[in-house]
């Protein structure tokens, strides 16, 4: 038996791409294959046996992993792994002081476990620039192409931050730039209050390490988090103010994150105006762009 409207089921190229559009934005980046993948061993972990009889269908992959073990540490080992999903703010802390530089925290952060958004995430986005830079910028989390390539800002949003720091005289060898947690969240959602104070402790000290003499923070996320206030990032956006993070003094700045600028040209205006008082204040501080 045929149907009667074999075409019912044929989608117009505007709906394909509306769907594929709808995938992304759900976090469905990754086209299945014929044959499963199995992403924990391609990180390395060992797949748990499957128990002989405990399947009828003995030629599948493995359903589950597990977490691959750290190995013993030594003097001169990398900082201790945090192996639970469900990790207080306090351990994170602890792992994060100590870190002595910057190599040894993303190390730290490559072997911490207590975060769930890891898990998904295929790369840690730990940070990119001029460590030695005395402008910090600080984002809200990565994105698909910084999942991907292991830096922020490096899609659509990177290249007009990129284009934006062009325009006073800037670029990632004169500036710094992190994010508020290291790992992307599932269809780029916001980062949960959990999720961020988890992560918190190692932007502390990344901050400390690099010690700006000024941050700029991109977006409500980056600007709630350093202030440590729910403050609306459109009335407070280009106001400087003087914050303490961890240990280290500086002035701060917010402005409107790049991805909100795509969504939004209107409000590109503001953000230029937000650019010439970063410029105002890299020439009042006498840094020009150069790091120390």
């Amino acid at each position: 038996m045929t149907d009667e409207h074999p075409d019912d089921n044929v989608h117009s190229s505007e709906q394909l791409l509306a769907m594929l559009k709808w995938y992304r934005a759900a976090g469905v980046d990754i086209a299945v294959a014929e044959r499963p993948v199995d992403r924990f061993a391609e990180r390395g972990a060992p797949a748990v046996p499957v128990r002989p009889g405990s399947s009828s269908n003995t030629g599948s992959a493995p359903l589950r992993t597990a977490a691959a073990r750290p190995a013993p540490a030594s003097r001169n080992s990398t900082p201790p792994v945090a192996q639970s999903t469900n990790a207080e703010p306090a351990e994170a802390e602890e792992l994060a002081q100590g870190a002595n530089n910057l190599e040894e925290l993303r190390a730290c952060l490559e072997n911490y476990q207590g975060c769930g958004l890891k898990l998904r995430a295929t790369r840690t986005v730990f940070a990119d620039g001029n460590p030695k830079a005395k402008i910090m910028l600080i984002g809200e989390a990565p994105g698909r192409d910084e999942d991907l390539q292991g830096k922020p800002f490096v899609g659509r949003s990177g290249q007009l931050l990129d284009r934006m720091l062009r325009a006073i005289g800037l670029d990632r060898t004169s500036v710094y730039i992190a994010n508020t947690v290291p790992w992307r969240p599932p269809g780029n959602r916001t980062p949960s209050p959990m999720e961020i104070s988890l992560c918190l402790p190692f932007l502390v000290r990344q901050v400390e390490l690099v010690a700006p003499k000024i941050i700029v923070t991109l977006g409500a996320a980056a600007t709630q988090t350093m202030f440590e206030e729910k403050l609306s990032i459109l009335k407070t956006r280009g106001r400087w103010r003087d914050i303490k993070v961890g240990s280290h003094s500086t002035k701060a700045m917010p402005t409107l994150h790049p991805a909100f600028l795509l969504r939004q040209p209107a409000q590109k205006r503001q953000a230029w105006q937000d650019m010439l008082a970063l410029a105002t204040c890299v020439e009042e501080l006498g840094l020009n762009g150069e790091p120390d």
